[in-house]
This record gives C-alpha cells, structure tokens and sequence, in this order.
C-alpha cells in the first residue's frame, strides 16, 4: 500500500502530475476537484453546495468534503494505494485523514510539495481558463483570492507534514518529465 499526499497550490500541476503517478505506481488518484466538478456537472445537492464555495475561491466545508473522500476510499479497498491530490487542505483534515487510514491500519506515506511561484501560478491558471470552462480559472480576481486562501489556510499543513518527516519539496517550474522525474526520486 502506497498513499501519497501530492500537495500545492492551485496552478501547481497537481493534477497534471497525479495522472503520471497514477500510472506509474499503479495506484487509484482521488481528486477532490474532480469528484466536486464531476457533482456540479451532474447538479447534485453536493455539487451545488461544493459550487457556491468554489465559484467565491473558498474551501468546502471539511465534513462534506471528509465523508466524500471516504466513500471514494472505501469503493477501491483493494487498491495498490491512492494519490490524494487537493486534500487534505487543513491540519485537521490531515488529522482526520490520518485517524480514518488508521482505522483500515494504512498511513500516508510520502507528501511531495509541488512549490512554484505565484505570479507562474496565476498565469498558469489564466491559461488553463481558456480552455478548461472552469469559471474559477477565468477570473484573475478570484485566482489570487485562491492561492490567498491556500497560504492561510493550506501552507500550514506543511508543518504538519515536515513534522512528521513525510515532507518534500519539489521544484514545480519546468516541463511535466522534468517535474515527474523529481516527484520520482522524492517517492522513490
């Protein structure tokens, strides 16, 4: 069992990334952003209380988005391992994360940060904007109100992590082989 945290800020390439890893490792890429756009998609009640959050910049709500996870774990039991990419974003999301893979006696094994400059973010998005459809990728406004909320309320989980010796900081500027082969080395 292999669980990796794969953790940056919006624009980091997390999930361009999480696909190679994916494929590489053989194991299941959890996606919160993925499973919330896939609700809106299909105007669930959680894909439309996940739509107001995200079309402000701001976070779900943890306890939506904890019993969420869990269901999507508990559905691929058998898995190599999983790839969380966009949770967790809060030290007690990390907490909670932690009790329920303790609970099945599994343990996060590696947390690469994928680190990459602001402005690189922004204009990452803005490109992204122009084909994804996602509104929130559209808005320079609500791009910076983004990363805003990731640095309070998401970069402190890099202590969490560093604590724990989990850890690693992974230059996220450069092409996907570049990057992908760092993430590599870092996971071993």
């Amino acid at each position: 069992m292999l669980n990796i945290v794969l953790f940056g800020p919006p624009g980091a390439g997390k999930g361009t990334q999480a696909q190679y890893l994916t494929e590489h490792y053989q194991l299941i890429h959890l996606s919160t952003g993925d499973i919330f756009r896939y609700n809106i998609k299909n105007g669930t009640e959680l894909g439309k209380l996940a739509k107001g959050y995200m079309d402000e910049g701001q976070l779900v709500p943890d306890e939506v988005t904890i019993k969420m996870l869990q269901s999507e774990v508990d559905r691929h039991e058998a898995a190599n391992g999983f790839i969380f990419d966009g949770f967790p974003r809060t030290v007690e999301q990390a907490k909670a994360l932690d009790n329920f893979l303790s609970d099945k006696s599994w343990t996060i094994d590696h947390v690469p940060a994928l680190e990459v400059p602001d402005e690189e973010l922004v204009n990452r998005l803005l490109n992204r904007g122009k084909t994804s459809g996602r509104s929130d990728d559209q808005n320079e406004e609500v791009i910076w109100k983004r990363i805003g909320e990731y640095n309070d309320k998401t970069a402190p989980l890099k202590n969490y992590y560093e604590e724990s010796g989990k850890l690693r900081h992974i230059d996220g500027v450069g092409s996907i082989e570049e990057i992908f082969g760092r993430l590599k080395e870092a996971i071993g």
